[in-house]
C-alpha cells in the first residue's frame, strides 16, 4: 500500500508529464530530482496504477464463428473478435478489450473474482475502464510464481485488479508449484493457505488464460518448476495445455501426472463449479490448447479471436469419421 505522501509524489510526476507535457528533464529540475528518478517514479506511477491508459479500440465480432463455438462444444458465450493478420500484434489487447466489457457488465457489488496470472489476464484488467467500479472481492487463484515479469503475476494481477475495481483483495500465499505432492499437502492445510482457496472455490466469477505448454515459452519452465526436458515429455504423454497449472489432454481430461499434485491453487473440478468462467486465449500454436480446455467443461465464455476460432472449429471437424 502507498503511502499518502509517496502516491501524491506520483501523481505529481504524471500530471506534469502526460498533462502539462512537461519533458522529464523539466519535471527534474522544477522537483530538485535527478532525470533517471523522474524516470523511476513515472513507470511505478504505472506499476501502481496511479496512471491508467485506456485505448478504445474498435471490437468488431464475428458472430457466426460465436454461435459455431457454442454449438461445437456446448459453451454458454463466446466472443470471438475479428482478426486480421495485419494487425496481430495488437490482437490480445484487443483481446483484453472485450473481456473487460464483458465483465463490466457481469460485476456486481458483493460478487468474489478469482484470478490466474499469464499475458492474456493482464491485458484484461489493464483495459477496464477507470471509471468502472464494483466492490468485488478478488482473490488469487494461483500461488506466486517468480517471473521476469512481476506485472503477470498472480498476485501482482489481484492487487492490481482489486484496487482498480475498488475492491480488497486476498492472496494465496504460497508458491504456485512446490518440490513435491506432499509438501503441497502440508500447505495446502496451513491455514490462511487453505481460506485464501475456499475464498477462490466458492467465487462466482473465474478469470483464465489457457497454455499451451510450449517448452520454450513456458513460465513453469522459466520459473524452474520443471524442466523443458520434462513439460516436453508431458506432451508426448497427451498433455495440451493448461489452465492455473491445472494440465489436461485435448480431449478435456485431467493430465495425470505428479506436477499438477505440487500446484497452489485451485484445481480443475473446483473450476468447472464457479458459475462464470471467463478464458482469454488466441493464436494458432494456442489452438490445441484451447480446443481441449473447451472440453474440459471448465470454460463457458471463451474469449478469442476469429483465425483462432476457425482453427479450433476445423481441428474437431478434422477429427470426425
Amino acid at each position: 500500500m502507498l503511502d499518502l505522501a509517496h502516491q501524491e509524489l506520483l501523481a505529481q510526476v504524471a500530471s506534469f508529464y502526460y498533462c502539462d507535457e512537461l519533458t522529464q528533464d523539466a519535471i527534474a529540475a522544477q522537483l530538485g530530482l535527478s532525470r533517471i528518478k523522474v524516470y523511476r517514479l513515472l513507470k511505478e506511477a504505472r506499476q501502481e496504477q496511479v496512471i491508467q491508459f485506456t485505448i478504445d479500440w474498435p471490437l468488431q465480432r464475428e458472430t457466426v464463428l460465436e454461435r459455431a463455438l457454442c454449438a461445437a462444444f456446448g459453451s454458454q458465450e463466446a466472443l470471438v473478435l475479428r482478426s486480421s493478420p495485419q494487425d496481430a500484434q495488437h490482437t490480445l489487447q484487443r483481446l483484453g478489450g472485450l473481456a473487460a466489457r464483458y465483465l463490466e457488465q457481469t460485476l456486481q457489488d458483493g460478487m468474489t473474482l478469482t484470478v490466474c496470472l499469464g499475458r492474456s489476464t493482464y491485458e484484461v484488467i489493464n483495459a477496464i475502464r477507470p471509471g468502472f467500479q464494483a466492490k468485488v472481492h478478488v482473490v488469487q487463484a494461483l500461488g506466486s510464481m517468480a517471473l521476469d515479469a512481476q506485472a503477470l503475476d498472480s498476485a501482482t494481477l489481484a492487487r492490481m485488479l482489486a484496487h482498480k475495481l475498488g475492491g480488497e483483495v486476498t492472496y494465496l500465499a504460497a508458491p504456485s508449484v512446490v518440490d513435491s505432492a506432499e509438501a503441497a499437502a502440508v500447505l495446502r492445510r496451513q491455514r490462511d493457505i487453505q481460506r485464501a482457496l475456499h475464498l477462490a472455490q466458492a467465487a462466482q466469477v473465474a478469470l483464465l488464460g489457457i497454455g499451451n505448454l510450449d517448452p520454450a515459452t513456458s513460465s513453469f519452465v522459466k520459473a524452474g518448476f520443471v524442466s523443458a526436458e520434462e513439460l516436453a515429455a508431458m506432451q508426448r504423454q497427451g498433455a495440451v495445455g493448461d489452465m492455473g497449472g491445472q494440465l489436461f489432454t485435448r480431449t478435456g481430461q485431467l493430465f495425470d501426472h505428479p506436477f499438477t499434485q505440487r500446484v497452489i491453487g485451485l484445481q480443475l473440478d473446483e473450476i468447472k463449479r464457479i458459475p462464470v468462467t471467463l478464458a482469454v486465449a488466441a493464436g494458432l500454436p494456442k489452438a490445441e490448447a484451447i480446443l481441449g480446455a473447451l472440453r474440459t467443461g471448465a470454460i463457458n465464455i471463451l474469449v478469442t479471436d476469429s483465425e483462432t476460432a476457425r482453427e479450433i472449429l476445423q481441428k474437431k471437424t478434422s477429427e470426425q469419421p
